[in-house]
């Protein structure tokens, strides 16, 4: 039984630690890891504005795995349904290849006018972006299919599952799938946590893991990181 399963059964967390063979991080391990890779100070400024705006980026882990990610594949183009101020979308376009383009969605015109800025302030060539307002339901089906190498979703939660099946539409095959807050605030991995939000997150963390198609992981990192690689 995996630790999903377990915990969803019922089980205790020191019986999944004892099935596991493993000891849960503590607060200072968690800590160490998010503080790993530091931020450069135009990602420290992009955060800034997001506090000033009310948005809350990727943290540091999950921006440092979503540049891992995007580097690994060698990513050309990319998916960002949730601009904020640019601070996940500086993470991808610093791993991206040198040709490659982020096409970024966010409803808030005035959230891709601040990443802009930071993109700027970064030395982006502004034809390596791509900032469409408006709603992502709206915009992701006008999209070509299968022309993404990746596809990072941080947007409204409650769409969550339809973000999935626009995302696998768009991949190419051996593209992956990003979504961010996957553990959302730790209440993902409470049964009795049943906002719309968390419900959300937590279908399409099971349509993922019960898709063929797909191969995932959930990495602890930040509020939690959802990766899928869509099988060739």
């Amino acid at each position: 039984m995996c630790a999903h399963d377990a915990a969803h059964a019922g089980a205790s967390w020191e019986a999944v630690i004892e099935t596991q063979g493993i000891d849960p991080p503590t607060a200072s391990s968690w800590v160490h890891a998010e503080a790993y890779v530091e931020d450069d100070p135009v990602i420290v400024q992009a955060r800034l504005r997001s506090n000033e705006v009310g948005v809350t980026p990727i943290g540091r882990g999950g921006g440092s795995a979503l540049r891992l990610l995007t580097a690994a594949i060698d990513a050309r183009a990319v998916v960002e349904i949730g601009t904020g101020t640019g601070v996940s979308g500086l993470y991808m376009l610093r791993s991206m290849r040198t040709d490659g383009v982020l096409t970024t969605v966010d409803i808030e015109s005035e959230h891709q006018r601040l990443a802009r800025e930071a993109f700027g302030e970064a030395g982006i060539s502004t034809n390596r972006t791509r900032l469409i307002p408006g709603a992502a339901l709206e915009v992701l089906p006008r999209l070509t299919d299968g022309a993404y190498d990746l596809v990072f979703c941080d947007a409204d939660k409650s769409e969550y599952v339809e973000y999935l099946r626009e995302a696998l539409r768009l991949l190419r095959p051996g593209g992956l799938v990003v979504f961010d807050n996957a553990l959302w605030h730790n209440r993902v991995a409470d049964p009795a946590q049943r906002d719309p939000d968390t419900v959300a997150i937590r279908e399409v963390g099971e349509a993922i893991r019960d898709d063929t198609q797909l191969t995932s992981t959930l990495l602890p990192v930040g509020d939690g990181l959802l990766v899928a690689y869509k099988n060739r």
